[in-house]
């Protein structure tokens, strides 16, 4: 059977011990009533037969005399008239034939078969008369008797036979108190019934209290809070399984203060070796491009030295920032920047100008941090520009408004899930391939097989989208129906006390 939807298990519970309780009452009602009908019954039965037999045997003697049928049947209707009971004594056909009982002599009909087997000795049978108006659904118990082994006169037989009896009795009181007896029962069901309930919920909530204790520590658990324990006070199978929680939860919180203490080791010493190698570095680069000036031989080799001097400098630095956020130690200097401003800026300082399509409103100001929107823009035009495919655009507007006609900045307008500003960067390249489309905002990820070999540090990314979640923002990723890729960057216009809580 398959389990209904939408109950939980404190409901299954109730509802299991429920049916136990009720089925186990309904059935030994059931059984009870059988049992007091039945003995009800017999002992009426019992009753009325010992009755009969008693009169039979004292008011017909062992020798009749001639012509005295009619007396001994009126004495035999007297004997056994009773309130309730009707009695018919009738003549016994000597040369065949079953007697016959007037009608209304009885409360039920005698059957021609009934009255047959009637011939033989004592004989009943339990009926519900249903032909007499005022009567119907009645219960009777007709008894017929006949007794055999008497002497007759030998001359005359047919003076002598004595009658046949037949009694109705009426079985009312006893279908009374079977009707009494059965409320009682549904009486008593519904009281089992309430007390079922009561019982089960009194079980299921002892039942259930340990299991939402341990609920409710998986949730805390789940939570980071690696020190939630639950109680042992029992030693039934729920404190079992206490134990096993309380032991996983020890061992999960070993394991990640190892696996945080190695994390933040890592973190240290990659913070340490980048800043250690940041001084040297900066002298290697200086010494290098002096170098590459100079050389004799058109600055070949000293050029690549230079190069590749400056890129490992890059890539220190770009160590010490993800460090930054990693510490958590990153914080924003806002201030009120003019967006067209910033990117023209940012693409000035960088040589881009002339490459890059900008389109935008020139009074749209967001509340940010002028360096990191420097450099979160700075990372997604460069990105662009390195691996994709000209014309390369940058495209902003109200995130509220309506996505820009331009084709090459057709970004939903309302990704950021709200009121703000949204720059989006987009190129006519081969795109991101789909295996990496949804890890390329992941540390030290590239792309050299769909785009050209990749000269870069693999953090820039990264380092922007750690930008833009800083600023409560967002950066996403996706394919332009055309070929290329589009960067979409969405930053929230701040609320005064907002601002000063980064102050």
């Amino acid at each position: 059977m398959r389990r209904p939807r939408g109950f939980g298990l404190r409901a299954r519970l109730i509802a299991a011990f429920t049916a136990v309780a009720l089925l186990s009452s309904v059935l030994a009602s059931g059984i009870s009533y059988i049992l007091v009908r039945r003995l009800m019954l017999q002992r009426a039965q019992d009753a009325v037969l010992t009755e009969v037999r008693g009169a039979l045997d004292q008011q017909i003697p062992q020798q009749i005399p001639p012509d005295t049928e009619p007396v001994i049947a009126a004495q035999l209707e007297n004997a056994l008239a009773a309130p309730g009971r009707e009695v018919a004594a009738v003549p016994v056909p000597l040369r065949g034939g079953a007697p016959v009982v007037p009608p209304g002599r009885l409360d039920v009909p005698v059957s021609e078969e009934f009255a047959r087997r009637a011939t033989r000795g004592i004989v009943f049978e339990r009926l519900v008369r249903k032909d007499r108006p005022g009567l119907e659904g009645r219960p009777y118990l007709l008894v017929g008797a006949w007794v055999t082994g008497y002497q007759t006169t030998v001359d005359e037989p047919e003076r002598t036979t004595p009658p046949m009896v037949f009694v109705s009795v009426s079985l009312a009181r006893e279908a009374s108190d079977l009707r009494s007896f059965a409320r009682v029962l549904v009486v008593a069901d519904a009281a089992a019934l309430v007390a079922a309930l009561l019982l089960a919920l009194l079980a299921t909530r002892g039942v259930l209290r340990p299991v939402r204790r341990l609920g409710a520590a998986a949730r805390a658990l789940g939570q980071g809070r690696l020190d939630t324990r639950v109680g042992e006070r029992d030693r039934d199978e729920l404190a079992g399984l206490a134990r096993t929680y309380n032991h996983a939860a020890a061992a999960l919180e070993r394991t990640v203060t190892e696996l945080r203490a190695m994390e933040a080791a890592s973190r240290r010493f990659v913070a340490d070796v980048s800043h250690e190698l940041r001084t040297p570095l900066t002298s290697m680069i200086a010494m290098t491009d002096v170098l590459a000036e100079d050389a004799a031989d058109d600055g070949g080799a000293a050029a690549l030295v230079a190069g590749e001097t400056r890129r490992l400098g890059t890539l220190v630095e770009h160590l010490i920032e993800i460090s930054r956020f990693d510490a958590g130690a990153a914080a924003l200097v806002l201030d009120d920047v003019n967006v067209a401003d910033a990117v023209a800026g940012t693409l000035a300082a960088r040589g881009w100008a002339d490459r890059v399509a900008v389109e935008g409103p020139a009074d749209l100001f967001v509340r940010a941090d002028p360096r990191r929107l420097d450099v979160i823009v700075a990372n997604l035009v460069g990105n662009a520009l390195e691996h994709g495919a000209p014309p390369v655009s940058v495209g902003f507007g109200p995130a509220d408004a309506d996505a820009d006609a331009d084709a090459d900045v057709d970004v939903d307008a309302d990704a950021g899930g709200g009121a703000g500003v949204r720059i989006a960067v987009a190129d006519h390249g081969p795109g991101i391939p789909d295996d990496l489309l949804g890890g390329v905002f992941d540390r030290f990820v590239k792309a050299e097989a769909a785009r050209t070999r990749s000269e870069g540090s693999g953090l820039g990314l990264s380092i922007a989208k750690e930008n833009a979640v800083l600023h409560e923002g967002t950066l996403d990723v996706a394919n332009r129906p055309g070929g290329g890729a589009v960067f979409t960057l969405w930053l929230p216009f701040r609320r005064d006390e907002e601002e000063d809580d980064d102050a």
